[in-house]
């Protein structure tokens, strides 16, 4: 079977892939510098899977760190998860931002194309097309127009391997666009766990429901959306994960670049999802409408359905499922993983 190295591989989207990889049957090689993760989510792949991966702590801008890996292991395929993440982090620190998720990315590339390596499943993000023009978005929509380093650094990535592209047909390139991952593993054993007070909506409300933060904030109720709130395209992880199996499946097998869309195909309210937390935790969260947020969009979801043409697959967990395994991980990981 293909051995697949996953750069940022004890991360969120990254631990569940691994898992996910392992389970279909591939050899995992996992590189991650632990910024923003544990090593103890290695043992957490083996309970679930058997299998604990092999695992290198090298940071994307160490270019003998990335050398090394090609060198010792029969690189089949990457899957390049590895960067910053947080959108108002990269207001605050634009060069941070670039010199990690494109230099670091640059370096990964160039030990690929040193080691004979040219099949890439990168991870990228809806943040690509700004504020769209219409939803449901397709590939075809208009990228650009990003309004944070985060999503312009997304976006350079994927013109990048376009361009190594045309220069080489041998590469084979996927860029897969997400929208919203929440959710966590059926186990309980790996899920979202963000440094500080959380960016994102979901391990708010978390936080909300455990009782460690007091109310949800809800930034705007006056969007043209049916009840005013932002309107995002939520996709359970492990669906997500999923989709990464089809993609890497698919780019060993064909040359070229596609752009793919990951997401549900349907959007989702922030009290939608509020409700849904509502009901898989059993109790009323409190929650405060705030001014809108500069750089927010009214609403963003997917049409999915050329993931399911190109390589067969379709998200299976809706809102619901989404919360329950977010709040059994919250249960039993209090103080995230340790």
């Amino acid at each position: 079977m293909s051995t697949i190295l996953v750069t940022g591989g004890t991360g969120y989207i990254g631990s569940h892939t691994c898992v996910a990889l392992i389970q279909a049957g591939y050899d995992v090689v996992v590189l991650d510098n632990l910024y923003n993760s544990n090593k103890v989510v290695l043992d957490r792949i083996k309970e679930i899977t058997g299998t604990k991966p092999k695992f290198y702590k090298t940071d994307i801008l160490d270019r003998d760190g990335l050398d090394k890996i090609f060198e010792e292991n029969k690189i089949d395929a990457v899957i390049h998860f590895a960067g910053y993440k947080a959108v108002g982090e990269s207001v605050q620190k634009p060069l941070t931002y670039y010199e990690n998720n494109i230099s670091g990315s640059i370096n990964l590339y160039q030990a690929m194309r040193k080691a004979g390596c040219k099949t890439i499943v990168f991870s990228s993000s809806a943040t690509v097309y700004g504020d769209p023009e219409k939803c449901p978005i397709t590939e075809d929509s208009k990228v650009g127009g990003t309004t944070n380093p985060y999503g312009t650094s997304k976006l350079m990535n994927e013109h990048i391997l376009e361009d190594v592209c045309v220069s080489d047909d041998d590469w084979s390139v996927m860029l897969l666009r997400y929208f919203n991952p929440i959710g966590a593993h059926k186990s309980g054993l790996l899920g979202e766990v963000p440094n500080g007070i959380p960016n994102n909506l979901v391990p708010y409300i978390a936080r909300v429901a455990n009782g460690t933060l007091e109310y949800l904030r809800v930034f705007g109720n006056d969007y043209p959306t049916p009840d005013g709130t932002g309107v995002r395209d939520y996709i359970h992880v492990c669906d997500l994960a999923d989709g990464h199996i089809g993609a890497v499946k698919y780019a060993l097998e064909h040359k070229g670049v596609e752009h793919v869309n990951l997401g549900t195909g349907k959007g989702y309210s922030v009290l939608d999802v509020l409700h849904a937390y509502e009901k898989a935790c059993g109790k009323e969260l409190p929650y405060k409408i705030l001014d809108r947020r500069p750089g927010d969009i009214a609403e963003c979801y997917a049409d999915p359905s050329k993931a399911k043409k190109l390589f067969g697959w379709s998200a299976k967990y809706d809102i619901d499922e989404m919360c329950e395994d977010s709040w059994n991980f919250t249960l039993k990981n209090p103080d995230g993983i340790q």
